[in-house]
């Protein structure tokens, strides 16, 4: 599993006030210590950017690329903006990303198509409601995949995600059982080896018992990562999680073992 950190959130009072006044060096400092504690990818979540969009999500964009090679994920609902970062990326970039919402698949999934990178594909009905159970979301997966392929793509450039449902929902915890057998099923599904995707912070948000809240994140990793998940979005500040990643990849990596995997 390629390791996304989430932490580069406009939530962060430290960050929405870096890009209010177009400060670098909190961003800098976000991203050095996320490349520090083993980040593969950074997802740079702006919001929806009401105020000088395609200005401040160019800022931002610039401003992790001027730390990290690393691949970004550009994760914003708003097409101009997105737009705008696209425009100045000179990593791999990933759009984060577009549902079957009728605004997402006329503004930002042709994106994906303009500027040749890969695309996130959210299993959310037309209504951004979650599916409930593993047929729902086979059946919507089907119809992402239609979709992205009316622009014309390779399929490498589809990367599917199941949604992880908070296991404080009603039925959250079986949700979440069966979005294992969406990410076993989906390359028989669609015909190809689909990426897939999981943000795993969703599976403890909501009130909760911080320890336990992490117990549950270092449970649920393994059997992602058995069921062949290749990329999680996780805050990369929480460090067992992170070793429990890790220690995932050695296991599943198809090279021969050794203790010296980081």
């Amino acid at each position: 599993m390629l390791l996304v950190a989430d932490n580069l959130q406009i939530t962060n009072p430290l960050i929405d006030a870096a890009l209010r006044d177009l400060n670098p060096d909190p961003i800098h400092e976000m991203v050095k210590k996320c490349v520090e504690a083993g980040a593969d990818a950074i997802d740079i979540n702006s919001g929806p950017l009401f105020r000088e969009p395609e200005k401040k999500m160019k800022f931002l964009t610039e401003t992790v690329q001027e730390i990290t090679e690393l691949p970004l994920l550009l994760d914003t609902t708003n097409p101009a903006a997105l737009e705008a970062g696209l425009s100045i990326s000179r990593n791999r970039t990933i759009i984060n990303g577009f549902s079957l919402e009728a605004v997402k698949l006329e503004k930002i999934l042709p994106l994906a198509k303009k500027y040749d990178c890969e695309i996130i594909g959210y299993l959310l009905y037309p209504n951004s409601h979650v599916p409930q159970n593993e047929s729902e979301r086979l059946n919507i997966a089907l119809e992402v995949y239609g979709e992205f392929q009316k622009t014309g793509l390779d399929n490498e450039k589809l990367i599917i995600d199941p949604v992880i449902a908070p296991v404080i929902w009603e039925n959250g915890n079986i949700q979440d059982t069966e979005i294992l057998s969406v990410l076993r099923n989906l390359p028989d599904l669609l015909g190809f080896s689909v990426k897939t995707i999981a943000g795993i912070s969703n599976l403890t948000s909501g009130r909760g018992p911080g320890e336990r809240k992490l117990l549950l994140e270092r449970c649920y990793l393994p059997m992602l990562a058995a069921a062949g998940l290749h990329m999680a979005l996780l805050n990369v500040f929480h460090t067992e999680s992170m070793q429990t990643a890790k220690a995932c990849n050695a296991l599943v990596n198809p090279k021969i073992f050794t203790w010296e995997w980081e």
